[in-house]
């Protein structure tokens, strides 16, 4: 009796200890505390967690900077140049697709470390820490080639299509003299959307990124679709970060300035757009 008393309280000691939790691992690069209960004492680790990983957040509907391909797999210029970054610094890649009217929300949370997808860098100068300026862009309005609009004179009176939240909507938002004279301005979650809206005759213009609206009429056969000769505005693309992560934004400039010096983004450049498009001094 006494024999198998014993064992049962050691068979006790070994279900108690099997059943311990484990520590959970931080998702972040900071150093934190996990509680561990041994027999009744609680000790404190330090548990730190290095990260291995480099989440972009993107526009999953912005071909060409990042959108899904045919082959169902995440693709774009943008994500390339990010991909080739996160190799060199020793990281894996990530591409995690956002609602472009949360990304403030994704940023801040961590669950990206980063917004690279056409990120236009004017009219939002204080509200990131930002890469240098790697490409130019300009915001355009886009027509059916058989309308009658040749002007953005032409469009008073028409129903104008922006993406939420998108440096287009912002410029349109500035520009009040212009915006006053549609007949609505409406806006749209994303800008394969817009183009059917376009052609199927909802709206009458679409204001938008050149760079993605020159795709778009060139994946759709180069008829059809028509950009006005005026631009909305001009700006610069570049990578935002979370306000003061320098530190960050510092290892991804460095990666990108080598990038530019033994002609990587060149390459990159010229297989999505048959040019270097690039302006990284």
């Amino acid at each position: 009796m006494k024999k198998m008393y014993l064992l049962g309280i050691l068979a006790a000691f070994v279900l108690a200890g099997c059943s311990s939790a484990k520590p959970a691992e931080s998702s972040s690069a900071d150093t934190s505390k996990a509680e561990t209960t041994v027999a009744g004492e609680t000790t404190t680790a330090a548990v730190t967690d290095s990260k291995n990983t480099f989440t972009v957040g993107f526009d999953q509907d912005f071909p060409p900077m990042g959108f899904v391909g045919d082959d169902g797999e995440f693709t774009g210029f943008d994500l390339e140049l990010a991909a080739e970054v996160a190799k060199r610094l020793g990281k894996e890649i990530k591409y995690q697709p956002i609602a472009w009217d949360a990304k403030d929300m994704e940023l801040s949370s961590g669950t990206i470390d980063c917004i690279w997808n056409g990120f236009s860098i004017q009219g939002r100068e204080d509200k990131y820490t930002w890469s240098k300026p790697y490409m130019n862009n300009e915001q355009v309005f886009v027509v059916k080639s058989d309308s009658s609009i040749e002007s953005i004179e032409d469009l008073a009176g028409k129903t104008v299509e922006v993406q939420v939240d998108s440096s287009a909507e912002a410029a349109l938002k500035e520009n009040t003299e212009l915006a006053s004279t549609f007949g609505k301005l409406q806006t749209v979650a994303d800008y394969n959307t817009g183009f059917m809206d376009l052609d199927m005759g909802g709206v009458d213009a679409i204001a938008m990124d050149s760079v993605v609206a020159n795709y778009q009429i060139t994946k759709r056969g180069g008829e059809g679709f028509t950009v006005l000769d005026t631009p909305l505005s001009t700006e610069e693309y570049g990578i935002g970060f979370k306000l003061g992560n320098e530190a960050l934004r510092d290892e991804v400039q460095k990666a990108l300035d080598e990038m530019k010096a033994d002609g990587t983004m060149k390459t990159i450049s010229e297989k999505w757009f048959g040019k270097d498009v690039t302006t990284l001094n």
